[in-house]
């Protein structure tokens, strides 16, 4: 058959017709694939994201938990309250925006200062407060005129209060605003999500060491939202579950003694229950409004407090070092019992003063005391004594028995931040110093030692817990605050045993040696005054500890600068046959123990034991006769 010319174009058109037809078909397959991939596969990917633009997750800070003393008064909870707060993504002329809102609320020029540090330190996106802790006019005022602020609204918070304001403040600690080295605590285990919503955190005392105890747990809100962002339902909610709550061993009534004791003067003290190694009082003077903290502490305050010469912020009870002056003869002693170098009746003769080498070391007693044994030594607070058992003993003999009773280290207490203190020896002074000449030890430098000058700087803490442990009979304890951690969820309590570090290997007799030695103080030696007329049989020992040095001059408590005056020290523990409180107590520049800081330890014992009152600061005892090392 003939092909014609129209069989041909026809042929070639049912081809592109056939192309075309499968292209399109090829299309179409390709759209319901691609459908299918959307619809069924992807399905919920797109569902979710959907579900983002619509649904908004809000996050729900928890209730932080509240901080009781062991009689369950509250030393630190919390109250809700409006504030005011600018995203600042959200906003085109921010200065304009705050110079309008403060035509309706009243924005104080600290507020600026603080809301810009806020901006500093955070991402734009973030909700920052420009005003905190309206007043319910003020709400009025602002919701009357919301429509004219874009981007700013009012939140309801959550504020940390502190109720009693300065007291206890550096046992307390408080809270700021998260910071990175806080988010890289809290990345660190593991709780990023735990803090969404979360502005503050624990930055001092027990608000930072049981932080993730006190935080809680941060719930949600699923809230549906328009299209220009704003909440229109609430969807879903996950409640936020509170913090838990901390029960101290702190005694607040006696802490609060203590803090009145010291009336306008610096310095610490720490009182332990022996037995346990509960903190029934832990004192830092001057303190501090832990309040002012909260919503940001502005410039002036901040630097009131940074640049006082009084240091307030500076907790001295576990951050203040000391020479412990005659505090330290007790455990001279003690050692010296227990390395066989002398025994309680051993005496030697004190003429005043004690020559070693090319320099004479001079007792506080003009003539001195005449024949002394150990019990007069401790009473009467006989420096030539122990010039004479530092001699025999040496120095790395006396690190080695101090080392014992925690001198020169850490407590453990549950607080951070504590310094470790100096516990002289050979080795630390090669370690210390660099030549080889400041290296050497020289025997002449363990003469001071002995009575506590010297190398020699403890804390409140360590001499506290050294004297709980000598009266515990050897077992120590470590020092710890807090006594039950409360579930807030099941209400079960769960108790923080006490913690035995260890049990000094004593000879009991010894040990009595020492208590009757330090109860001699208390009836008839160097804190006699200040425990006349006590109800209960108290063990104590009173200390003095140079600030400079007096290069042989006499020294002259009234005629020498406030600053430059010695420190006051006293240790001790009571009742003396079955103690139930043992402390520490330091008067910076207070001069004398027994005039300065044995009448504050007569207060605390007074009522804790019997229950009395105090009607004023423990008085200065200007009579007392110190026979201490000063």
């Amino acid at each position: 058959m003939k092909i014609t010319h129209d069989d041909d174009a026809l042929g070639k058109f049912h081809s592109r017709l056939a192309v075309a037809g499968g292209f399109v078909l090829l299309c179409f397959v390709l759209l319901v694939l691609r459908f299918a991939w959307l619809q069924i596969i992807q399905y919920g990917y797109y569902q979710t994201r959907a579900e983002d633009n619509r649904i908004s997750l809000v996050p729900i800070a928890p209730s932080r938990g509240l901080i009781v003393d062991r009689n369950n008064l509250q030393l630190a909870n919390n109250y809700s309250a409006y504030t005011l707060e600018i995203t600042p993504a959200q906003i085109d002329h921010l200065e304009r925006t705050i110079d309008d809102l403060a035509t309706v609320i009243d924005i104080q020029p600290k507020d600026r200062k603080r809301f810009k540090k806020l901006l500093e330190e955070s991402k734009n996106f973030e909700s920052l407060p420009i005003r905190s802790r309206l007043t319910d006019e003020e709400v009025a005022k602002f919701v009357a005129q919301r429509y004219r602020f874009p981007g700013v609204d009012l939140k309801a918070r959550l504020f940390r209060h502190y109720p009693k304001e300065a007291f206890a403040s550096s046992t307390l600690g408080y809270i700021g605003r998260i910071t990175d080295r806080d988010l890289d605590k809290i990345e660190a285990i593991g709780q990023e999500a735990n803090y969404r919503g979360t502005d503050h955190f624990g930055k001092t005392g027990l608000e930072q060491h049981y932080e993730f105890e006190l935080h809680g747990t941060t719930g949600f809100e699923q809230v549906e939202v328009d299209a220009g962002g704003r909440a229109v339902r609430t969807l879903a909610r996950t409640a936020p579950v509170p913090g838990n709550n901390l029960t101290l061993t702190l005694d607040a009534e006696l802490q609060s003694i203590a803090e009145q004791a010291f009336g306008d003067r610096k310095g610490a003290l720490v009182a332990i229950e022996p037995s346990t190694g509960g903190v029934l009082a832990l004192v830092s003077m001057p303190n501090y409004d832990p309040n002012l903290f909260v919503d940001g502490i502005d410039t002036q305050s901040w630097k009131v407090l940074n640049e006082s010469p009084d240091k307030p912020m500076v907790n001295r009870a576990l951050n203040g070092v000391y020479p412990p002056g005659s505090t330290f003869k007790p455990f001279m002693a003690l050692a010296a019992l227990a390395s066989g170098k002398r025994t309680p009746h051993q005496a030697i003769f004190d003429p005043g003063f004690y020559i070693f080498g090319n320099h004479t070391f001079r007792d506080d007693k003009k003539g001195g005391h005449g024949m002394v044994d150990m019990y007069k030594s401790i009473v009467e607070s006989c420096d030539t004594y122990y010039y004479v058992l530092a001699n025999d003993l040496g120095i790395d003999n006396i690190a080695r028995f101090m080392a014992e009773f925690g001198f020169g280290n850490f407590t453990g207490i549950d607080i951070q931040g504590e310094s470790k203190g100096v516990l002289p020896s050979t080795d630390w002074k090669k370690k210390r110093f660099k030549s080889p000449a400041q290296k050497k030890w020289y025997a002449g430098e363990t003469i001071s030692i002995s009575i506590g000058q010297g190398y020699n700087a403890y804390t409140p803490i360590q001499l506290a817990q050294a004297v709980a442990t000598l009266a515990n009979n050897g077992t120590m304890f470590r020092p710890h605050l807090v006594k039950f951690i409360t579930d807030s969820r099941t209400g079960v309590r769960k108790l923080v045993e006490p913690q035995p570090l260890k049990k000094i290997d004593l000879n009991p007799e010894h040990i009595e040696v020492i208590k009757q030695a330090m109860i001699g103080v208390n009836k008839e030696g160097t804190g006699a005054r200040a425990f006349a007329g006590a109800e209960y049989v108290s063990a104590g020992k009173t200390g003095t500890s140079q600030v400079f040095s007096l290069k042989g001059a006499e020294y002259k408590h009234h005629s020498i600068k406030q600053e430059l005056r010695d420190h006051a020290l006293f240790i001790a523990f009571a009742p003396a046959n079955a103690p139930k409180i043992a402390l520490a107590v330091v008067v910076e520049n207070g001069g004398f123990g027994a005039q300065a800081a044995a009448p504050i330890a007569r207060q605390i014992f007074d009522y804790y034991l019997l229950g009395k009152r105090p009607k004023a600061p423990a008085a200065v005892d200007e009579a007392a006769v110190e026979r201490d090392d000063e």
